[in-house]
Formats: C-alpha cells, sequence, structure tokens
C-alpha cells in the first residue's frame, strides 16, 4: 500500500527532523522544505500531497500571507499550521482563511499524529469566509437539520454551516435563549464527516460546579464520594464525534484551565487517576453572554476564548427573522396537531399579524411553547387570537410590572413604604420571578452570584429557569 505523503514546511532543521521521524515511525512519508518558495515549486511540479504542515515564521515569507495569496494550496490538501504559544490570534486566523487545524509548540507526538490523520481522512477544507456563490435571489435554500425559514440572516447561517462542517476548527456560537443554537450545532456535526459518530451535549451551566469535571472527563471508581464505578466522560463518550458545550461561558475559571489543557493536548485524564487517554473530538460552544465582555471582566480566560471562537457563528434573534415567523408558526401548529391526533386549518391574517407584532423575547424556543399549548388546549380547527400573545410577556419586562422597595438613603426619613401593596395582584409564582430577575440583573447574568444573593443553591435557579421555560413564560 502507498504511503500517505506529508509536505512539511519547517526551516528548523531540528525541528523538521522531528515531525519527520514522528510521522514516519506513523506510517507516512514525510518530504521537508524550508521556505514558502519550496512550497509552491512543489505543487507547480505536480507534486501531489495528503496533508501540508506549516511553519507560520517562514524565512522568505509569512505562512499567513502564503495562505491568504495561494487559494490552492487549500483546495490540494488540508493544512495545519504551526505556531508558538504567544501567536495564537494567527494561528486562527489560519483557521479562518481554511486551514484544517493548528498546533503549538512543542509539539507532542501523539497529538501531530492525531491530527494529520484526521486531517488526512478528511481532505481539503472549504473557506469558513468563502464568497457566496451566485444564486437566485428568490430560491430556498437548503435548510440544514431541524432549521425553518429562509430569512438572509438564516440563509447566511447555513452557508456556514456547510462551510464549517467540513473543517476541524472550534467553534462558538452566540445568540439570545431560544434561538437555536444548540440546533446548529447539532447540523454541523450531521453535515460533518463525523456525522456516524456521537453528538454530546453538556449544558455547562445547568450541572454544578463540583460535578462537571467528571461530566466532562470521567472519574474513577473511590475518587469521590458517590463515585461507585468507573465512569467516562463527555469528551470521551464524543470520541469521533462532536461535543457541544451550551453555555460554556457559566464555566468556573478553573475548570476552564482544564478545558483549555484538554484542547491544546488533546488528551483527557479522569478524576482520581494519573492516567491520560488520547481522544479525537470537534468542539462546538455556545453561549447567550457577550463573550468578549466576560474576558474584559474577569470571568472567562481570554486564551481559552480565541481558542473556542476560532469560528464564530450568530443566531439571529427570532424578532429579526421577518417572515420566517409565520412560517416557523404554521410548521409547530401542524406538528404539535398530529402528535395531539388534532387537525388545525391555516393560520389566518389576523393570527398571523399578532404573531409578527409579538417581540418574542423567548425567541423561537417561546414560539414552540405557545403553539404546542395552543394545540393542547384548543381543538380547532381554527386558532383562536385568545390563545396567542398580544403583549410584552413579564419575561420582556420583568421589573416593570411591580418595582422593588427602595432603600432609603442615610440620614433621610425612611419612607412607610407597603410592601404588600407593591406586589398586589400578582400570583406568588410571578413575585418569586420578579425577585429572581431583579437578582440576576444585580449579578450581571450570573445565576451563581444571583443565587448566593438570594441564599439559595444556583441549582435552585436553573431548575427553576427550566420550568419556566418548558412553560413558555420565560426564555
Amino acid at each position: 500500500m502507498t504511503r500517505k505523503r506529508i509536505l512539511i514546511v519547517e526551516d528548523i532543521p531540528a525541528l523538521a527532523l522531528m515531525y519527520s521521524g514522528h510521522l514516519e515511525k506513523a506510517g507516512y512519508e514525510a518530504v521537508v522544505v524550508d521556505t514558502g518558495a519550496a512550497v509552491l515549486r512543489a505543487l507547480a511540479e505536480g507534486e501531489a500531497f495528503s496533508a501540508l504542515l506549516l511553519d507560520l515564521q517562514l524565512p522568505d515569507i509569512d505562512g499567513l500571507e502564503l495562505l491568504r495569496t495561494n487559494a490552492d494550496l487549500l483546495a490540494k490538501q488540508p493544512v495545519i499550521v504551526v505556531t508558538a504559544d504567544g501567536s495564537l490570534s494567527r494561528a486562527i486566523d489560519a483557521m479562518r482563511l481554511g486551514a484544517y487545524d493548528f498546533l503549538v509548540k512543542p509539539l507532542a507526538a501523539k497529538r501531530l499524529i492525531a491530527v494529520v490523520a484526521s486531517a488526512v481522512e478528511a481532505g481539503p477544507t472549504i473557506r469558513a469566509d468563502a464568497p457566496v456563490q451566485p444564486a437566485d435571489p428568490l430560491a430556498p435554500a437548503a435548510t440544514p437539520g431541524g432549521f425553518v425559514g429562509n430569512c438572509g440572516a438564516m440563509r447566511e447561517v447555513y452557508r456556514q454551516i456547510g462551510c464549517i462542517a467540513r473543517s476541524r476548527a472550534t467553534v462558538l456560537i452566540t445568540g439570545e435563549s431560544g434561538t437555536g443554537k444548540e440546533v446548529c450545532a447539532d447540523s454541523i456535526h450531521r453535515e460533518s464527516g463525523r456525522r456516524d459518530g456521537a453528538f454530546i451535549a453538556i449544558n455547562c451551566g445547568a450541572i454544578p460546579e463540583n460535578l462537571l469535571e467528571s461530566e466532562l472527563f470521567g472519574h474513577v471508581k473511590g475518587s469521590f464520594t458517590g463515585a461507585v464505578s468507573d465512569r467516562i466522560g463527555a469528551v470521551q463518550a464524543a470520541h469521533k464525534g462532536t461535543l457541544f458545550l451550551d453555555e460554556v461561558c457559566e464555566m468556573a475559571l478553573p475548570l476552564q484551565v482544564k478545558l483549555l489543557r484538554f484542547l491544546q493536548t488533546g488528551t483527557v485524564q479522569r478524576v482520581g487517576t494519573s492516567r491520560v487517554d488520547d481522544v479525537d473530538v470537534r468542539i462546538v460552544c455556545a453561549t447567550n453572554r457577550d463573550p468578549l465582555r466576560e474576558v474584559a471582566e474577569g470571568r472567562f480566560r481570554e486564551d481559552l476564548y480565541y481558542r473556542l471562537a476560532v469560528v464564530p457563528v450568530h443566531m439571529p434573534p427570532l424578532r429579526e427573522r421577518g417572515n420566517d415567523i409565520a412560517e416557523l408558526a404554521e410548521t409547530f401548529l401542524q406538528r404539535f396537531a398530529r402528535e395531539e391526533g388534532k387537525q388545525f386549518a391555516p393560520l389566518g391574517q389576523a393570527q398571523l399579524a399578532a404573531l409578527m407584532a409579538y417581540r418574542w423575547p423567548g425567541n423561537v424556543r417561546e414560539l414552540q411553547n405557545v403553539l404546542r399549548r395552543a394545540a393542547v388546549l384548543w381543538d380547532g380547527p381554527d386558532l383562536p387570537l385568545s390563545a396567542l400573545p398580544t403583549a410584552p410577556s413579564l419575561a420582556a419586562a420583568p421589573l416593570a410590572a411591580a418595582p422593588l422597595p427602595v432603600e432609603a438613603p442615610r440620614g433621610a426619613e425612611a419612607p412607610q413604604t407597603d410592601v404588600a401593596a407593591a406586589f398586589r395582584g400578582m400570583t406568588l409564582d410571578a413575585i418569586e420571578r420578579l425577585v429572581i430577575a431583579r437578582a440576576i440583573e444585580d449579578a450581571a447574568g450570573s445565576l451563581p452570584a444571583a443565587a448566593k444573593m438570594l441564599g439559595v443553591s444556583a441549582s435552585t435557579l436553573y431548575r427553576k429557569r427550566e420550568r419556566w421555560a418548558s412553560s413558555g413564560d420565560v426564555a
């Protein structure tokens, strides 16, 4: 069998010799050149390579410039870039140009071989920022996965998914709660060469901090109270597949360090053991926060952010998706009607007008819950307007409904505030949501900090938020 040829572009002889030695032991044929000109010359002469290992610091040309000015370099074979630890931003730029992956010096032999093997299997990549091919603007876009809708913003999301799926690059999906970030992650997985592997989703905000490390990396029997047997974590469960880390900005700083180490080495160490295992996992993350703000305020590591946000994808809020609202509503109504054994006529003009006028603070998830509730509570065939929201929900402006009492300044006579009167007419559940919403706002969106202020556990707030979300009251 012919050995796969790997082109190594490295101008330091000792490093080139080390890389070629590792690859040849793994069964590859290594070809070494030391300049960008030599790379172009080899390709011009028709030499074929299964992958290219490119150092970004070359004596005659910058590695990034080489990629920018030679599109065929990426079209003919996957490119893996090598960079120093202090040049991660350059490696990120290379990934956005279309590089398959990047490695940070010094290179571990196992990591090098694993990335090369994965690149050879995947083949050439497509640039995530490649120009859109001209198409009929009225023709519907191919919608991946479980998406519905063809507005301009979503068409761009679909295009990005198609490009991203063929890459190994980590992806950071941003957007408000309920916009479909997990659907996007699942679509990337299904469109990729990893579709036959597992798609494992972990909500970093819903798992207590002291258990999240075990959930991610696994543990051995007896490593902590309750560890009654050996157990692999989500990372190993997603081997050859995709790991989706939802609400990644909720992750505690100490665990961020361990996640960063995993991303750098491609290895995991279970809680309670010194054994290190190699894994091959594609990482997709999501957050409803502004990650750069989290970095600026010290709640999220900057080096981890740059590792995760190689390819950013933003999910637009439902209120900005125009006619997609009507298409989604009709799709949900008919789906839930079938589940309930009922029949509903298509939505009329009055119903569509009400749906389009509403701001949808809970986005697609809220719309889905509204139509599910309507299919359960009404028999059809027509859906009454009373089944649809017509005014901003408590979630949209929770603090305007009943202002909380304010403490008087020192030295001033305290006003005689009737606290009970401030909440008159509200249910206990509504009051609880109001107080929790205020605490979360005061804690700058951090549920753990809000829980501390309220004297309850963070898991209590997460459970309440999930219960409200399932009922369609809160995003």
